[in-house]
């Protein structure tokens, strides 16, 4: 289940280039398994990068499984856990068969 959640994060590793970088930023959707963000440095699906929950003070390694063309200089990405980290983002996840009332 994907959430719209928008958790001040700070990404680091290394660019598409091999130069370390450091990143604020904020999470634009989490899920159990990671999170859709949006970064100026340049990284390619398949790398490892490290982000830090600015809230928690927590730290998890992802891998990078999806990466956008560029738009206005930031590129959004689909990131996922190393290890699964449910509570990572500190919220409360519907369950998978959960269904949303009809008004």
């Amino acid at each position: 289940m994907r959430v719209l959640l928008s958790v001040p994060i700070s990404v680091s590793g290394k660019n598409a280039s091999g130069q370390e970088f450091q990143e604020d930023t904020r999470t634009l959707v989490v899920n159990a398994h990671g999170a859709l963000i949006s970064l100026a440095a340049t990284v390619v699906a398949g790398q490892t990068i490290q982000i830090f929950n600015k809230a928690t003070d927590q730290s998890l390694a992802c891998r990078v499984v999806y990466v956008s063309s560029p738009q206005a200089g930031r590129m959004q990405m689909g990131i996922e856990f190393e290890k699964v980290s449910p509570s990572f983002w500190q919220i409360d996840f519907p369950p998978e068969d959960w269904i949303a009332p009809e008004n």
